[in-house]
């Protein structure tokens, strides 16, 4: 497998992961949907949906980060970024791709040990008739924090190789 095509894995991968979160999106609107009608029309909710809904808004945000890191979609502002000559253009998605990484390095270690904790006791979640493990969560947020330091590696990598020809689209993204 030459260097071009080993650029496209990662970027692959957060294209699947973001298409998984948009199937989990439908589902929650199906559920939520439902526990409206539930609610309005026979008066029976569906029990457990808050819990559902808390844990899965995180999941989904979460998985939605690579994707969002190769795209160039995170949060930034052009105005200033766009009045400086592409030099300082570059020297500015530097500093961002290093925040980035100490961001996601500092969650991957903050978020290890209580991930470990929650499997480990069996944490749950919830009172009642669905009681949610947390653990499912927490690591999901642990391995995309990961991958968003990777994400965020490789972002810089392919600024100062060239490889980024729009910084809002992903590299070699043919």
């Amino acid at each position: 497998m030459n260097e071009r095509n080993s650029a496209t894995i990662p970027i692959r991968l957060s294209r699947a992961i973001h298409l998984v979160s948009a199937f989990w999106t439908l589902g929650l609107a199906v559920l939520i949907f439902l526990d409206v009608g539930g609610r309005g029309l026979l008066n029976q909710p569906i029990p457990g949906t808050k819990e559902i809904i808390q844990n899965s808004v995180v999941a989904i945000t979460f998985l939605q980060l690579p994707l969002a890191i190769y795209t160039g979609s995170m949060l930034r502002t052009t105005i200033f970024a766009d009045a400086v000559p592409p030099t300082a253009r570059r020297i500015l998605r530097t500093i961002g791709y290093v925040l980035g990484v100490l961001f996601f390095i500092g969650l991957v270690l903050s978020t290890y040990e209580p991930t470990y904790d929650a499997w480990r006791i069996g944490e749950y979640e919830g009172e009642g008739a669905l009681r949610v493990p947390t653990w499912p969560v927490r690591g999901l947020v642990l391995i995309m924090s990961v991958f968003g330091t990777i994400a965020y590696l490789s972002m810089l990598y392919y600024d100062w190789r060239g490889e980024l020809v729009d910084e809002n689209e992903a590299p070699d993204s043919a």
